[in-house]
């Protein structure tokens, strides 16, 4: 019998590989194009198509809601986030920066922690301390291959990690598509801020590189509406471990793509972190769990 975690379990696997491709689209194009234009353009094909979604939907996209402090707060992060990842992908691996990027769900725990007043007992806080250890591992800073470049990526975690924690504070009337939208009309205000400060010009891009931004916004999309779907089927202490098929698919795309061979530090970084996070993912499913026999037995 196909259980709704087997099948939410499916679509968060093909969710991280649509994700994979577009962070290989983004290395691809940044190669070749300002990476400033890059995000810019990424930005407004993201909020036309999400645009274009809550127009069928019928929902409203220009309301008061856009204005309150902790939407523009959540496009601010959400623009800081972009501008570290597509950085980091430009001038640093793919391997390296995809392995940075499994940190996030352990910067969110921490962010809950200290912003939100979340509890967060000592195995937790281990599992964090761990998985960190393993970014260091990753970034090795004070080393020889330390690329200082690779700290754009640590910003990313922070600045979507942030996004995610302001998405709880968000009303929950406000439509997501409305959300996806206004984030990338942010970041394609960031993006032509960061080009006239590092005085990028416009390229216009050959038919050739419009087709691989298709292709990345295909793909980015399409990741999204599954993450939503698999997220709405499965239990996410079930699904929480298929989201790291994303450094799975990220290596292999790598190694076949951009022939790169990420050394035994970067591998044993990425499998502390990723260990760290499947654990730190159990222990909460383990806790929610006694909450609701304890729910259960207090209701008796």
């Amino acid at each position: 019998m196909v259980t709704e975690n087997f099948r939410g379990a499916i679509l968060m696997v093909v969710s991280m590989v649509l994700f994979a491709f577009e962070d290989m689209f983004i290395k691809l194009l940044s190669a070749e194009l300002p990476f400033a234009q890059v995000l810019g353009l990424i930005g407004l094909l993201g909020f036309l198509a999400f645009a274009a979604m809550l127009k069928l939907k019928g929902g409203r996209l220009f309301t008061r809601d856009l204005m309150r402090p902790i939407v523009l707060f959540r496009g601010l992060m959400e623009a800081v986030g972009s501008i570290g990842i597509v950085v980091a992908l430009a001038l640093t691996e793919l391997s390296s920066t995809s392995a940075i990027m499994q940190a996030l769900p352990l910067a969110i725990v921490l962010g809950a922690a200290l912003f939100l007043g979340e509890p967060v007992g000592w195995r937790r806080w281990s599992a964090i301390i761990a998985g960190f250890l393993g970014v260091l591992l990753v970034i090795r800073p004070g080393l020889a291959g330390f690329q200082p470049v690779s700290l754009m990526a640590l910003l990313a975690v922070l600045g979507l990690a942030a996004r995610d924690i302001a998405t709880r504070r968000v009303p929950a009337h406000i439509h997501s598509d409305q959300l996806a939208a206004s984030a990338f009309f942010a970041i394609l205000v960031a993006s032509v801020l960061m080009g006239l400060v590092l005085g990028q010009d416009f390229v216009m891009p050959s038919p050739r590189q419009w087709l691989l931004f298709l292709a990345c916004i295909t793909v980015g999309v399409g990741g999204y509406a599954l993450l939503v779907a698999a997220t709405r089927l499965g239990e996410a202490s079930a699904l929480a471990p298929y989201r790291y098929a994303r450094l799975v698919f990220a290596l292999i795309l790598a190694f076949l793509v951009f022939a790169e061979r990420p050394d035994t530090l970067t591998l044993t970084g990425a499998a502390i972190i990723v260990a760290s996070g499947c654990y730190m993912m159990w222990r909460e499913a383990a806790l929610r769990r006694r909450q609701l026999r304890e729910a259960g037995f207090a209701t008796l």
